[in-house]
């Protein structure tokens, strides 16, 4: 995981990266706001940033805002003025650090955000034998193509790929090619040049150039449109890029995985997606079958995922109870681990006692006999209700189940994201919820 720290920290910047080396980040520092912001447009990226209370951190935050860099920011600071502090949190600063330091809070953090992407928690046969496939092919230099349902762990498999691979020094970089506006993706993907559209104030450098040495991850590639289809396979054929508003082509160097939830085969016929880039990219194929095809993943995911989110919400460690497995085997899944990660973090938190059950689980819908059941087969509450009122409240309390994960939720509804801000924002218009997401 690669740490920038911007500021001083009040002098405390070589404990800070120290403790942060320890827990396996790459440090890097620059002293000021503007520092830190050329250094994030010139390609040499960061997975979190921590940034110095005293200097002005507004100004980062939405330099970082307006420029479409999504990178996680942490406050830090010693005794800090309260406004300050509201206001860098207001900004979007996702945590606040009090200096000096303390070791436990910064490993969390940075836990937290390097996701542990390097460690795939299985048990099933089935994941076992892809695993062993995807380390045979891994030092290779093939294109991978990664294929399989919403929530299975393709980003997973694939940062464990890179770990495997001859490239494992160098950046892993993701691009979700679904929750970005289609006007805005060639310039996250190939960068751009100062005045190369309005909002371009300075030159920056695209994924493709940020990733190399390495590998870049483009996520849900189907997602693309056909005009940047044709700039990707040039880039994959020529090993070049031009950015937005550039004069020159810019020689690259990486491997490229990419991942979808569709039938790609279908959307080749269909005409949405090129068929010559289609087998660019498949020149290895890795199926990350669903999670109710491998339950034998469930448990062991599940106690990490116990594991994980007592010690991120300083909890005391819980246990499931034997009903609660049962009705963890007896679900659907049909948002696979990301759902599953979900509902264990909400168990955790909803729970009141030391053991986890069926209820804190899946809540009001928790399993039940069949006896309970309407005859027809249809549940009550669904009778004679307006589908539009029913889509609603299932995108909202789907929402609400992801904790406000707009990218998780629409994944789990099987909608894109932009279908998914529509729907937002058509009820927000509506007065459907006060206080607009």
């Amino acid at each position: 995981m690669r740490l920038l720290i911007v500021g001083s920290l009040n002098g405390y910047v070589s404990a800070a990266a120290k403790i942060a080396i320890t827990n396996g980040a790459k440090v890097s520092h620059v002293p000021e706001i503007d520092a830190g912001l050329e250094s994030l447009r010139s390609g040499k990226g960061a997975d979190l940033v921590m940034v110095d209370l005293t200097l002005d951190i507004v100004k980062f935050l939405t330099a970082l805002q307006n420029e479409r860099i999504a990178i996680p920011v942490v406050a830090c600071g010693v005794n800090p003025d309260p406004e300050r502090a509201a206001a860098a949190i207001r900004a979007g600063a996702k945590e606040y650090i009090t200096l000096p330091p303390d070791p436990e809070l910064i490993a969390a953090v940075i836990q937290a955000v390097a996701k542990d992407d390097l460690h795939v928690i299985h048990n099933d046969p089935k994941t076992k034998q892809i695993l062993t496939f995807a380390g045979r092919i891994a030092p290779s230099e093939a294109n991978i193509l990664i294929t399989g349902e919403s929530g299975t762990g393709k980003e997973v498999m694939a940062n464990f790929i890179h770990q495997q691979s001859k490239r494992r020094e160098y950046p892993f970089v993701s691009l979700n090619c679904a929750a970005i506006p289609e006007n805005l993706l060639e310039s996250e993907l190939f960068g751009h040049e100062k005045g190369a559209f309005t909002g371009a104030i300075a030159r920056r450098i695209g994924k493709f150039e940020e990733a190399t040495g390495g590998t870049l991850l483009l996520d849900e590639v189907t997602e693309m449109h056909p005009r940047l289809q044709a700039k990707l396979l040039r880039a994959i054929q020529e090993r070049v890029i031009d950015r937005v508003g550039g004069a020159q082509p810019v020689r690259i160097d990486i491997r490229i995985i990419a991942t979808s939830n569709r039938n790609m085969m279908e959307a080749v016929k269909s005409q949405e997606f090129r068929e010559d880039l289609y087998f660019r990219l498949n020149v290895v194929n890795i199926h990350m079958p669903s999670l109710r095809e491998r339950k034998g993943d469930i448990e062991p995911l599940t106690n990490y995922f116990i594991q994980k989110y007592c010690e991120l919400n300083r909890i005391h460690l819980k246990k499931m109870s034997t009903q609660a497995f049962d009705s963890l085997y007896n679900h659907d899944w049909p948002g696979n681990v990301r759902e599953l990660e979900n509902s264990i973090h909400r168990a955790v938190l909803m729970a009141q006692e030391e053991t986890i059950f069926p209820e804190d689980i899946f809540g009001l819908n928790a399993p039940v006999s069949s006896q309970e059941d309407d005859r027809s087969g249809l549940s009550p509450i669904l009778v004679g209700r307006k589908i539009a009122e029913v889509e609603r409240e299932l995108i909202l309390h789907t929402l609400d189940h992801c904790f406000g994960n707009r990218t998780h939720a629409a994944n789990i509804l099987g909608i894109s994201i932009r279908t998914l801000r529509n729907k937002l924002k058509e009820y927000s218009d509506s007065n459907v919820f006060s206080n607009p997401l």
